[in-house]
């Protein structure tokens, strides 16, 4: 008898707790779903968050976002939050992306895209922009890179007057060659056109070695006269005036302290066969140099005068001579020989 009564009790307590788990787990959850600010609350059995959403037509689509996720466990009181992909156009490396997206910044949405962006990359609307449908999103790829071009750096002629070389002939003592000059440019780029550049430094790395020319300045002419042609220098025309060693023309008498002497202490002559006396002015033609001077011969450039001046050559002749007494200041070409 005693066995039997416990044989029952055991066999009511296993049904009771059979009733109770039956009731626990068909028992009702009231669930709150919220999309897009829209709540709706829900009264359910469904055992996951997945299975809730699917007995009541609720759509997840590949980019929505849903919190917490579908695998979860439903339980009562819960809070299911969802939010829609809406859509989006990303103009990026010359490309339009059409995208959808749930997240709430384009910063976010830009790595949920696995689009990377560089320090110096501009982004509009600005990284902290809500996300909104429809929006347009551009990247713009800015790079700064340093070019390193070479130039180069032209050689001078330098240009020597030779009297041993006839006046047009050019010879070449040392041949000229360009240097190099390193320039480094700070260049600017969005997407891949050049927006600006600035110049960082300039650096010579080779000098320019010039090119050395003898330039000939050997002519020749024949005298009014007649006779062989002579070598010169250089030709100018100049005014020729007349004087001689008469106290009219110098100041002085014979017996005075220099009389008939030259600014370089030669004695002043008159040589129709080989070189005469002249003055002149030092910084135009250099005391000393021959000449030859049309209409009047060889000279020697010994004297000066207070008013030689510039392109002006004063031609001695013997005082009380014809040719002195016949000669008119004029102008003439003075050839300056080798």
């Amino acid at each position: 008898m005693k066995g039997t009564l416990k044989s029952r009790a055991v066999i009511l307590a296993v049904a009771f707790i059979v009733l109770i788990l039956s009731v626990s787990f068909t028992a009702k959850r009231r669930v709150t779903v919220v999309c897009d600010g829209k709540t709706k609350t829900i009264t359910t059995s469904a055992k996951t968050v997945g299975t809730l959403l699917e007995e009541n037509g609720i759509y997840i689509g590949e980019k929505d976002i849903i919190r917490p996720n579908i695998d979860t466990k439903v339980k009562d009181g819960m809070i299911i939050l969802i939010k829609r992909a809406v859509p989006v156009t990303i103009k990026v490396d010359g490309k339009v992306l059409k995208v959808k997206s749930a997240e709430g910044t384009v910063e976010k949405l830009l790595k949920s895209e696995g689009i990377n962006l560089n320090e110096k990359d501009k982004v509009f609307p600005s990284l902290d922009s809500i996300v909104k449908p429809n929006m347009e999103i551009k990247i713009t790829r800015v790079v700064e890179k340093v070019e390193v071009l070479s130039k180069p750096i032209p050689f001078k002629v330098i240009k020597k007057p030779n009297n041993d070389m006839l006046k047009g002939s050019i010879k070449v003592i040392q041949e000229g060659m360009e240097g190099i000059l390193e320039v480094k440019t700070k260049v600017v780029l969005e997407d891949g056109k050049v927006i600006s550049t600035k110049k960082i430094s300039e650096v010579i790395k080779k000098r320019p070695v010039d090119k050395i020319v003898y330039v000939g300045t050997l002519g020749f002419f024949t005298p009014s006269r007649g006779g062989e042609p002579i070598a010169y220098v250089r030709k100018l025309t100049m005014k020729a005036t007349k004087y001689t060693s008469s106290y009219e023309c110098t100041g002085k008498r014979p017996g005075d302290r220099g009389f008939g002497r030259t600014a370089t202490g030669t004695i002043a002559r008159r040589n129709k066969n080989g070189f005469s006396t002249v003055a002149v002015d030092p910084d135009v033609i250099p005391l000393g140099t021959r000449l030859y001077i049309e209409d009047y011969g060889f000279a020697i450039a010994e004297d000066t005068g207070g008013a030689v001046k510039g392109y002006m050559i004063d031609l001695y002749f013997e005082p009380g001579t014809e040719e002195f007494r016949n000669w008119r200041t004029k102008y003439v070409d003075v050839y300056i020989l080798r």
